[in-house]
């Protein structure tokens, strides 16, 4: 069998866009996850630092909340990294197993998440990512993973001006506009995923430039939301940074006598198989969306189930997690793209990219991929175990193109969405 350092390989876990996660073993049997960068990666000095410091930003980063780092090559060939390996469900795969969060819960999960929140902020790291996909429901409580986009607050101009990383729905108005970030977005983000637990969605659905949008100039939708936390989740999602909560006052707040709630408790449960209404109409976009963006219809005007695929199961798959998700081997790929717009499909998840903001949505966060044809145009839309609904369209501009493109995604689908 394969070794990666001192660790010898199991089987692999998956692949994302900076490299392969293999479950593998210590010479004493503990289970590790080891990430390894893709060599074309890997032989660019400016990738080479931002791995070194995303191994010291890890490195740094202890408490009960996080996946420790157990060891990493940051010099030599390949680069790799290890972490403990966590089983458990993410966030997102729990909410659509179980539905919604009740308030007791929900303060749970909020202090847990606040208590990692200071561990890593404490170090002078952001994370710059969180959401429910990142989030692991461990046996001891939840886990924060995944630090492949975090810096350090001194290093965040490693990443391109006016460039925005994260997932749109859980990024801080200073994110979507590209402005220096500090802990206080991973605080807006902790906002999001507490609405998103309670079975809600802190902008409501759209495409990636709609939630951004929304998420700088709009206020929350916190009706889901339990009336005695209601404040609480409303100062995370100040559009002013200066004006949110530390975690530590999060804490502070959290671990005190919980007032009762007025609201009775909320439910959520996916529902995905009801037959498919007809396409979806075509919608003129809002005026402050890119004009190759066709907005998301409200997710009960999606189709349940894609006319062209089965039924999917009621709940994804419940296996063991590691660093990132677990994911089918290596196999077939679609690209689909224009000059503003790229969307993506292969083993990991689906990637959706406007005008330099991305939105990545692995297969564990995804209950659904819908496309609509419109001329030359087809709208992708992934639908999230979470309530979640993002779109975007790609301009084919000639109909063979988009008789191509429809065959290479229906095939890539048909693969990975009904696991």
């Amino acid at each position: 069998m394969e070794r990666i350092g001192g660790y010898l390989v199991e089987r692999r876990l998956g692949e994302g866009g900076m490299g392969t996660v293999y479950l593998a073993r210590t010479r004493g049997g503990r289970a590790v996850a080891v990430k390894v960068a893709k060599a074309e990666l890997a032989a660019d000095p400016v990738f080479r630092e931002r791995f070194r410091s995303e191994v010291e930003a890890a490195r740094a980063v202890g408490g009960f909340h996080t996946a420790p780092v157990v060891d990493a090559d940051v010099d030599g060939e390949p680069l790799w990294l290890a972490t403990a390996y966590i089983p458990g469900p993410t966030l997102a795969a729990r909410l659509a197993t179980e539905g919604a969060m009740d308030e007791p819960q929900l303060r749970a999960l909020a202090a847990a998440l606040a208590e990692a929140l200071e561990s890593i902020h404490s170090c002078g790291l952001v994370h710059r990512d969180l959401k429910p996909g990142n989030i692991i429901m461990a046996a001891d409580g939840p886990r924060v993973l995944d630090f492949g986009i975090a810096r350090a607050v001194e290093s965040t101009r490693f990443t391109a001006t006016g460039t925005a990383f994260g997932t749109p729905g859980f990024l801080a108005p200073e994110q979507a506009l590209g402005h220096d970030v500090t802990g206080a977005a991973d605080v807006f983000a902790l906002g999001a995923v507490l609405v998103a637990a309670a079975g809600g969605s802190a902008w409501g659905e759209g495409t990636p430039m709609g939630l951004m949008y929304r998420s700088v100039h709009e206020t929350p939708d916190l009706s889901a939301v339990p009336a005695g936390l209601v404040d609480l989740v409303s100062a995370c999602l100040a559009k002013e940074p200066s004006t949110r909560p530390t975690p530590t006052e999060l804490l502070d707040r959290l671990t005190g006598a919980a007032p009762e709630s007025a609201r009775p408790e909320a439910t959520y449960t996916p529902t995905l198989t009801a037959p498919p209404p007809p396409a979806l109409p075509p919608a003129a976009p809002p005026q402050h969306a890119s004009p190759h963006l066709t907005p998301t219809p409200p997710a009960s005007a999606l189709p349940t189930t894609p006319p062209h695929l089965p039924v999917p199961p009621a709940f994804p798959p419940q296996v063991p997690y590691g660093f990132g998700p677990p994911v089918p081997y290596a196999g077939p790929e679609v690209v689909l793209a224009d000059k503003d717009v790229r969307v993506v499909v292969n083993a990991t998840g689906v990637i959706l990219e406007v005008a330099g903001a991305a939105a990545d949505f692995d297969w564990a966060e995804i209950a659904q991929v819908v496309r609509t044809r419109r001329g030359s145009r087809l709208t992708v839309a992934v639908r999230l175990w979470d309530g979640g609904v993002y779109a975007c369209e790609v301009n084919a501009r000639r109909a063979a193109r988009l008789g191509e493109w429809l065959a290479q995604l229906d095939a890539v689908l048909a693969r990975y969405l009904t696991r």
